[in-house]
């Protein structure tokens, strides 16, 4: 089963103390939180992480998602294929491709070779979501590499409309606007520091 859909949201990485503000501020307890785990892919030479793209496998409770993230007008274009477990295990053990919409997607418009496609990492997140407003607001905690880091996301349909309840709720407790990237890049970063620090090339 495939689909795709356009995702627009907005990030904003929080301190441990912000987080646990807004964890208050709306009533969130930890038993309220469930873990997912994104298993990340690219090239050896991160051919999708220059074009902008991400490829990854999402583990929540039983089930695989393969989702395959592409840069859009507005926000990124997602197309999502549920696996099943043993052609995931197949993907992360560069034994299998996977067939469907995304391998056609990597082969004809980004010119990627599945057969390239190997496993990076995986990072994962203890979150919770719920309806505010006109979207979807998220409280991630998410850990990989020996570093963890907290955000706040807020997923909506409309840019302008979604812009400015997300920061009027920044403001309104206090949170200073930051520049927030993507988990994978976040992800990709702390992977060459790790390597710099080793003394291994990036």
């Amino acid at each position: 089963m495939t689909h795709q859909e356009i995702e627009i949201e907005f990030k904003n990485l929080l301190t441990f103390d912000e987080f646990t503000s807004l964890c208050s501020a709306f009533k969130v307890n930890p038993e309220n939180f469930f873990e997912q785990t994104n298993h990340y892919f690219d090239t050896p030479d991160f051919s999708l992480k220059n074009k902008g793209c991400a490829l990854r496998v999402r583990i929540k409770g039983d089930n695989y998602t393969l989702t395959l993230k592409q840069p859009a007008d507005e926000g990124l274009l997602e197309t999502h294929q549920v696996i099943s477990e043993e052609e995931y295990s197949l993907l992360k053990n560069k034994t299998g491709l996977i067939n469907g919409k995304i391998h056609t997607i990597l082969t004809n418009e980004l010119g990627v070779s599945p057969a390239h496609i190997e496993y990076v990492g995986s990072l994962t997140t203890n979150r919770i979501e719920f309806p505010y407003q006109d979207g979807l607001l998220v409280l991630d905690e998410s850990h990989y590499l020996e570093t963890s880091d907290f955000e706040l996301e807020y997923e909506v349909k409309n840019f302008d409309r979604g812009k400015e309840i997300f920061l009027e709720l920044l403001n309104a407790y206090g949170i200073p606007q930051r520049q927030t990237k993507n988990k994978i890049i976040r992800f990709y970063e702390a992977k060459a520091s790790a390597k710099a620090e080793d003394g291994e090339p990036k």
